[in-house]
């Protein structure tokens, strides 16, 4: 297939710029796969659509504040830096910009939010052929203590915030249930979730689970080659705990479907199963996995998500799981979204959400 198949036109106004609860709550399109039906509802009435012993994986990884500001020293130029993945403690890959002129060696300064110099430095290391500058970070034994006072959250340039990103934007755009630190995108499925909800949906029977995949700016990195054979996925860290693999095991057992929140948690599950001839076992690791049509999916059985960029892996993705193992489920999914646009859904990270059944 090429990645021109998965090219659809949405109006600038349907990019949501804040979370569905700032609006009126969040939509929900329905797809069943089985004969293409689709429903419009409220997000809310997801409980409606789980059954008891259903198993509810969400990707519980949470944002750090990844926007750093630079400059130069000896000449005062500055550079925004966006931090890409962590290759060890203070060594990180990195988007920088303008990053033209930075040449290895060259020593960057960093200020903190309220305009005082922060308590570390960096060094540029290298160069690789993707464009990403890799840091070496010092004057504190970790940065990361440091990025609440000196980092902004990464929004994604979608959502316009021509003075930066508000203050609200720290809380909405993380889970209510982020925990360990690492990713500079949000698992944006799982922004729709109240701790009320999940709550609600344990008490009706729903095991809820979790997994953790570090997003990294590889997910959402555009597709550049014509054949999707040719594209090459930018690795992740993942987390698959050993409780999150007897859940889904138990689940197994009862009958009840494996529902995947989000893109990412996908890819762990099937990352995990792909390596393990079926079988889930616990375990850290990275991921690479690239999953569009035809791919037979192993472990989820729905997934819910959000609507995603034209000619992004994301859609790729779901267009594999609305028809498992065919290459139909690009026409499934482009159908729904024209519809989606049609009904004035809202597109991208703070927009609505899609189920697939």
């Amino acid at each position: 297939m090429r990645t021109a198949d998965f090219h659809y036109e949405l109006p600038a106004e349907l990019i949501a710029q804040v979370p569905a609860a700032q609006r009126a709550g969040s939509r929900l399109l329905v797809l069943h796969r089985t004969d293409g039906t689709i429903e419009h509802r409220r997000f809310t009435d997801l409980l409606n659509y789980l059954r008891p012993g259903d198993a509810l994986i969400l990707n519980d990884s949470r944002v750090i504040p990844a926007r750093l500001r630079a400059y130069k020293p000896g000449t005062g130029g500055e550079v925004e830096v966006l931090l890409a993945e962590e290759v060890g403690k203070n060594d990180w890959w990195v988007m920088l910009r303008p990053g033209k002129r930075v040449r290895v060696g060259t020593r960057l300064e960093f200020r903190c939010l309220d305009g005082s110099p922060a308590p570390f430095h960096a060094t540029v290391r290298e160069k690789n052929d993707e464009g990403l500058y890799r840091l070496g970070f010092a004057g504190m034994p970790d940065i990361q203590a440091a990025l609440e006072g000196a980092g902004e959250v990464p929004l994604p340039p979608y959502i316009a915030r021509p003075e930066g990103p508000c203050p609200e934007d720290a809380s909405r755009y993380q889970t209510v249930f982020a925990r360990p630190s690492g990713s500079v995108a949000a698992p944006t499925a799982g922004l729709h979730f109240t701790r009320e909800l999940l709550d609600q949906a344990r008490a009706s029977g729903v095991r809820v689970g979790f997994v953790t995949l570090h997003v990294g700016l590889g997910t959402f990195a555009p597709v550049k080659v014509a054949k999707l054979s040719e594209h090459r996925m930018h690795e992740e860290a993942y987390e698959l705990p050993g409780e999150t693999v007897e859940l889904i095991r138990a689940t197994r057992r009862g009958g009840g479907r494996v529902v995947a929140v989000g893109t990412t948690t996908v890819r762990v599950l099937e990352s995990v199963a792909a390596a393990g001839a079926g079988a889930l076992a616990p375990g850290r690791g990275r991921t690479g996995i690239f999953i569009h049509p035809p791919f037979r999916f192993q472990v989820a059985d729905a997934l819910l998500t959000n609507f995603h960029l034209p000619e992004s892996t994301l859609l790729m993705l779901v267009s594999a799981f609305a028809a498992p193992g065919e290459e139909r489920g690009r026409e499934l999914i482009l159908s729904a979204y024209a519809q989606a646009i049609a009904e004035r859904y809202r597109f991208f990270s703070y927009g609505d959400a899609m189920l697939i059944l």
